[in-house]
């Protein structure tokens, strides 16, 4: 992954974003510190990277808008440098996974490039937690210009598929 510039990051962004060496950091408004991170996927069949955003302290969050104009600036400044595709899974700490999946897209949504980004989401079957099964959310964002876009959404859809047919 090429690196990203933080100064680049830091034009846009509402928050100031620092980088410790493997995460960029953000402290909101109200002291809740966010953590930002990419980790290299292993398909074989393109290069993707998991977008991984963690509140480290488990501290609940007020509606901020902020926190969202950061993280696309994050998002933005990887395709920036980029040409890779990422992929996206919500927490499911406290079982909140599908209002995470809302908000990431609310997110994305909600930016004023969208059109440059194509954003997939599906719902996986998860690990059965005192005997009911829990629903995952995982996303592909990929840059709509991109070389193998339709062969890239294709075996989203399929790995997906797969995932969820493994799964009573």
């Amino acid at each position: 992954m090429n690196s990203l510039s933080i100064d680049a990051i830091n034009m846009h962004s509402p928050y100031i974003v620092g980088f410790d060496g493997k995460a960029f950091i953000f402290v909101t408004d109200n002291g809740i510190t966010y953590r930002a991170d990419f980790e290299l996927d292993t398909n074989p069949y393109f290069t993707a990277y998991w977008f991984n955003l963690a509140n480290p302290e488990h501290i609940k969050s007020p509606n901020d808008i902020k926190i969202g104009q950061t993280v696309i600036c994050i998002i933005e400044e990887f395709f920036r440098v980029n040409s890779d595709v990422m992929l996206y899974m919500c927490s499911t700490d406290g079982g909140q996974q599908a209002m995470r999946n809302r908000l990431f897209l609310r997110w994305f949504s909600g930016y004023e490039q969208q059109k440059k980004y194509a954003i997939k989401t599906s719902e996986v079957k998860g690990e059965t937690v005192d005997g009911k099964p829990m629903r995952e959310y995982v996303a592909l964002i990929v840059q709509r210009n991109h070389p193998l876009f339709d062969s890239i959404v294709n075996r989203f859809d399929s790995e997906v598929a797969m995932f969820n047919e493994l799964k009573p």
